[in-house]
């Protein structure tokens, strides 16, 4: 096989493959994900077969990647750096994530790390007002299940804290009616159950936002 048909048979690949991942995880397909990933294949194809540079294979699947995923890996980032407690440069590639041209599935991503930032600093009424926000856009079919159930519990610990027991508890619902078998869903019964013996003091990390 020549250079430049593996590299278009790699690109296609690539794009099935986390075009496929995104569809599983209900994040719907991206459009914006398979322009991108199909217009690299076609400037570097395109390059290796016009020209005599060769272009490696495997150098080619990490750049695409890496510009692909961009966003994704920005937060990824941010999360590791959030909970070592530096928050501020958490924040700063978060907003960095989204000036890089995210599709919908990776702006909501974005924003649900936003919020749990924002929580983990107190700021408990900006907190809800970022969830609230991502979950009225559900419906779109760009928020799969794990972040959406991340964003209910999430939620739901920002309305316990500002003593709002009977949203809070809504939301508790809500994470094991979207994904009954997640950590999420465990810690979400654990809240429950206290909230039926108050008289028990709450158990370790009951009261604590949970990072994506």
């Amino acid at each position: 096989m020549s250079l430049p048909m593996l590299i278009f048979l790699e690109g296609l690949l690539f794009t099935a493959l986390f075009g496929g991942l995104s569809w599983l995880r209900r994040e719907g397909l991206s459009i914006q994900f398979a322009i991108e990933a199909l217009l690299l294949t076609l400037i570097a194809g395109g390059l290796t077969a016009l020209t005599s540079v060769p272009i490696s294979p495997i150098l080619f699947l990490i750049i695409l990647y890496l510009v692909t995923m961009r966003v994704r890996l920005l937060v990824d980032m941010g999360t590791l750096i959030a909970q070592r407690g530096q928050f501020k440069q958490a924040d700063g590639l978060y907003a960095l994530a989204m000036r890089l041209w995210p599709d919908s599935a990776s702006r909501l991503i974005v924003q649900v790390n936003q919020g749990v930032s924002c929580l983990q600093q107190g700021a408990n009424d900006q907190a809800v007002a970022i969830f609230k926000d991502v979950l009225q856009k559900v419906g779109q079919g760009y928020l799969g299940v794990r972040y959406e159930a991340a964003t209910h519990y999430n939620l739901a610990v920002a309305y316990r804290r500002k003593g709002m027991d009977a949203q809070a508890i809504a939301e508790f619902n809500a994470v094991l009616d979207t994904w009954p078998v997640s950590e999420y869903a465990r810690r979400a019964k654990s809240a429950l159950e206290q909230g039926r013996h108050k008289d028990k003091p709450p158990a370790a990390g009951q009261d604590k936002p949970s990072g994506t």
